[in-house]
């Protein structure tokens, strides 16, 4: 299938792009799409690539009960696998609460595509439902963007969403794994987490912000602060820069139109850009991205 073409599909939602693939998909009059066939629900599998990882219990329950009562009204997209069997492109939820319902077949539409394709789709459909939680929207996006070579704003485009968007829930990954699972879990919000990117000590503001129940302008503010030493009395204090370090800082400061602070040592250093909007962000992004 032609990249661009497949791009374009992509960036008019999930619907349209199921409709497009291989052949028509005519919908019910209930707007639902028809199912191509039945499958034994042994011979259908979930995609190993699927960003979605985490599935609530309660709606998975809730849908198990509906789906017992009223059968399957939306059919699961599949894919043929090379050994006959179907792998899962969108209606995972479905496929796992009809296995609790104990049903022995579900409803298939078949789109015979590419790695690539199953995991745009897999990620557009969890992204429009809100079923992602940010940090595997951010392992999908990475997975496209190293696997499939696309840019941050091919993604904005195909998802509907910014590329300040995109770009900052890609920051998660920077996080700690245990900030990010904190993320996962739903204790710490995406918002709280993108402060803590550059934070000195990421993990013992989180746990703070999630005792004290912290708003993220307090977070940041945090975040910018020197971190305390293990009694919380002392700060530490960076060391002094030489008059290079300064007239550089004022220079690329003046040439952004941002602060700029850098520090480097023996073994190498950081040079920090500070903003204070997703548009100064954009505008950093852009200007990096030039070449």
């Amino acid at each position: 299938m032609n990249e661009d073409l497949s791009r374009k599909r992509l960036g008019r939602g999930l619907a349209a792009l199921i409709g497009d693939l291989d052949k028509p998909a005519a919908p019910s009059p209930s707007g639902n799409l028809v199912a191509d066939r039945t499958a034994p629900i042994e011979f259908v599998s979930p995609n190993p690539r699927n960003p979605r990882r985490s599935f609530a219990e309660d709606d998975l329950e809730d849908l198990t009960q509906s789906i017992r009562e009223h059968g399957i009204v939306q059919p699961v997209v599949v894919r043929t696998m090379p050994d006959g069997r179907y792998e899962i492109i969108a209606g995972e939820r479905r496929w796992r609460a009809a296995q609790r319902a104990g049903l022995t077949s579900v409803p298939i539409v078949i789109r015979d595509v590419t790695d690539r394709v199953a995991l745009e789709l897999a990620i557009i459909e969890n992204v429009q439902r809100a079923d992602l939680n940010p940090v595997e929207e951010a392992l999908g996006y990475q997975k496209l963007i190293d696997e499939h070579q696309y840019t941050q704003a091919d993604l904005g485009q195909v998802i509907g969403k910014s590329r300040s968007h995109v770009a900052n829930t890609l920051r998660l990954l920077k996080l700690p794994d245990h900030v990010r699972s904190m993320v996962t879990d739903g204790s710490l919000s995406a918002g709280h987490a993108r402060t803590l990117v550059t934070a000195l000590d990421p993990a013992g503001l989180a746990r703070r912000i999630v005792d004290e129940g912290l708003s993220v302008r307090q977070a940041e503010s945090l975040a910018q602060q020197p971190v305390k030493q293990a009694h919380g009395t002392a700060e530490r204090h960076a060391p002094e820069k030489d008059a290079d370090t300064i007239a550089l800082e004022k220079t690329l400061s003046d040439a952004l139109g941002l602060k700029v602070s850098i520090t480097h040592g023996q073994r190498g250093g950081d040079i920090r850009i500070r903003y204070s909007s997703l548009e100064q962000l954009d505008t950093i992004c852009h200007r990096l991205q030039r070449n």
